[in-house]
């Protein structure tokens, strides 16, 4: 879930609670599903705000990048294993584009 995702999702739960219409368990049921909702993602490590949120998921991308780009022990420069990092993220970024 993308982090404009779950603010939608918890301003709408939040909704529901302010709502002077709403029954008494819809509004419970509001609230335990903002403390399970929080909880998670607590739990999974995703932090609030804006830009925190992008500095967060850019610096994963990239270990996950350089974990899945590892070059083969042949590769001793420090150039040759850049190169071949490059192509190899390039061709897996081309991958997920042309994926429908």
């Amino acid at each position: 879930m993308s982090a404009e995702g779950a603010r939608r999702k918890l301003k709408a739960l939040l909704a529901v609670i302010d709502d002077k219409a709403a029954t008494e368990e819809e509004r419970a049921t509001a609230r335990r599903l903002v403390a399970r909702f929080k909880a998670k993602l607590t739990q999974e490590g995703v932090p609030q705000g804006d830009w925190s949120d992008r500095v967060f998921r850019f610096g994963r991308a990239l270990r996950r990048v350089k974990e899945t780009t590892a070059p083969p022990p042949s590769l001793e420069t420090g150039s040759a294993k850049a190169a071949f990092r490059l192509g190899r993220a390039l061709r897996q970024a081309a991958k997920k584009i042309n994926e429908p």
